[in-house]
């Protein structure tokens, strides 16, 4: 009896299907504890494996992803005015508001309460969908660093 040994092109496509698991779980369960070695065994990969794939596939760690997801849900919150940041970043499923408040800024370029302060009533009558395309932050620590001043 022979048995096959699978191909370079469906190894990437199996490992490939595995990632998207992981990045629409991250999808779903965002405000939920998630962290790479639950995520890793959760597709049979060891966590450094997943990290490293994960990368390669999509840009960023899947932590990054993660807090990005986050962020992007925090900030509509936050547009809505009705919840203290704190309140936001415990619903976003952050522990750590000190963490939350620097990747917020690291991603937005604002703190969280310049942001919930400048943004609560600037989408109000705004479609969701261009809401949301006009409000999506930065990715990877892009967000713009105001020159300094001469004067």
């Amino acid at each position: 009896m022979t048995t096959s040994k699978p191909t370079d092109t469906e190894q990437y496509l199996r490992e490939l299907a595995k990632l998207r698991r992981v990045r629409d779980r991250i999808d779903r369960q965002y405000s939920q504890p998630l962290d790479v070695e639950a995520l890793a065994r959760g597709v049979h990969m060891s966590a450094g494996h997943l990290s490293r794939q994960f990368r390669l596939a999509y840009g960023e760690s899947p932590y990054s992803y993660l807090m990005t997801r986050r962020i992007e849900r925090a900030m509509a919150l936050l547009r809505r005015g009705d919840l203290s940041v704190t309140d936001v970043c415990f619903e976003v499923g952050c522990s750590s508001l000190g963490t939350f408040s620097t990747r917020f800024t690291e991603l937005v370029g604002i703190s969280p309460s310049t942001y919930r302060r400048q943004q609560a009533q600037a989408t109000e009558g705004m479609p969701s969908c261009v809401s949301k395309q006009i409000t999506r932050p930065i990715r990877n620590r892009e967000a713009p660093v105001p020159e300094p001043s001469l004067e």
